[in-house]
């Protein structure tokens, strides 16, 4: 298993794609430079089977062993930016206002740009690689949308990897856990009805907003009185909107937000709890309400062989003692789950170093993860695919 070493030597170029891609931000579906920068730099390896206008902007490509007739496991990076105005200050800075890489997926691209480069050049393992060049993982649409395209059956991938870089980390440091990873995530909107008025009679109308206030606290006790306490459920309201006038009382107010869990059945139970809790209290106050709840991201699960093939090669590449194989679940949510649900396999943190937060103005990459995201790639494929 090559050391961390021989990836030192890639660091340089990998920096040079990375700064690109955050100098050239783009967003959602709409990768299109993006998308011709990775083909071409693929082809530029030596890679023949490259499809592109996967999802839109999307791309597969393929690359065979040497090792003989095996099977195909999938690495997946993401591609897209934020609606962020960057403030990081650096020279690398985007040239597109209102647009950047704050969640890093210019280094996920680079890291799985370089690994290409690497494996088309040794091509030191049997079977095949896919490597996945996903859109659109920030509104949570083109990880569900590669799969339902049919890559897993089209590629005949096995398994899938995926793997993010972790500003909670320091530089040449993995974290990854065993089973769930990161939270399911659905939307709700509720549109309390009741009656308006003068605010000065409020003894003839039916108040909204008070029944909208009873709904956003009592939302509440689904997670401290109705669950259990070892479980992970967050209901958050994150919007309450009512009114326009100091003297009226509206007909209606409208609650929107959030539901995140590590446990795929309590999204039914979460459903089911908060239609009967909303129903009940707006009727007890003679009003009546509209419920709609969205079924988002499903809860990003690690499948227990994969997980430990990705803790041996992080020991392997980096020393056991850099590896945190209990690493906390994350209550933030994570498209590459569809491509979990699809086939086994396991999404690994890098770490980032200490820095801003990822979705913050002032965040960046840290280009000296670049080496480690390679080199675990690499050897992720040369053992899982051992020649």
């Amino acid at each position: 298993m090559p050391k961390i070493e021989t990836f030192r030597a890639l660091q340089s170029e990998a920096t040079e794609w990375r700064r690109h891609l955050h100098q050239n931000p783009e967003l959602g579906y709409q990768l299109h430079n993006t998308s011709r920068f990775v083909a071409e730099k693929l082809g530029s390896f030596g890679i023949n089977h490259i499809e592109t206008g996967i999802a839109e902007t999307g791309i597969v490509a393929i690359i065979q062993g040497r090792g003989g007739s095996g099977p195909t496991i999938g690495l997946r990076a993401d591609m897209d930016a934020l609606p962020i105005h960057e403030a990081s200050g650096k020279p690398w800075s985007s040239q597109i206002p209102g647009r950047m890489h704050a969640c890093g997926h210019d280094g996920h691209t680079a890291m799985l740009l370089g690994a290409a480069k690497y494996l088309a050049s040794t091509r030191n393992f049997r079977g095949s690689v896919a490597l996945i060049f996903q859109p659109a993982e920030e509104d949570g649409r083109g990880g569900r949308r590669m799969v339902q395209e049919g890559i897993m059956d089209r590629f005949d991938i096995s398994r899938v990897f995926g793997m993010h870089n972790d500003p909670d980390l320091d530089i040449g440091k993995f974290g990854i856990c065993d089973g769930p990873a990161m939270a399911g995530l659905d939307e709700f909107d509720i549109v309390v009805r009741g009656k308006g008025g003068h605010a000065a009679e409020p003894q003839k109308c039916v108040d909204p907003i008070v029944i909208a206030a009873y709904i956003v606290v009592g939302l509440q006790t689904l997670v401290s009185r109705q669950t259990d306490p070892m479980a992970s459920l967050v209901i958050s309201a994150t919007k309450l909107n009512a009114g326009e006038a100091y003297n009226v009382i509206p007909e209606q107010a409208h609650i929107a937000g959030t539901v995140r869990t590590l446990a795929p059945e309590l999204r039914n139970f979460a459903e089911q709890q908060i239609y009967t809790f909303i129903q009940g209290v707006s009727r007890g106050f003679g009003g009546d309400i509209e419920f709609k709840y969205r079924r988002l991201e499903p809860v990003t699960v690690n499948s227990t062989e994969e997980t430990n093939l990705a803790i041996k090669v992080a020991s392997g590449l980096v020393g056991a003692a850099a590896v945190d194989d209990k690493l906390k679940p994350c209550m933030g949510s994570e498209d590459f789950s569809y491509m979990l649900e699809a086939r086994a396999g396991s999404y690994i943190q890098v770490g980032n170093g200490n820095g801003a937060a990822v979705h913050n103005p002032a965040y960046d990459f840290n280009d000296e993860a670049l080496p480690f995201g390679i080199g675990f790639w690499v050897n992720l494929v040369e053992t899982a695919l051992a020649a």
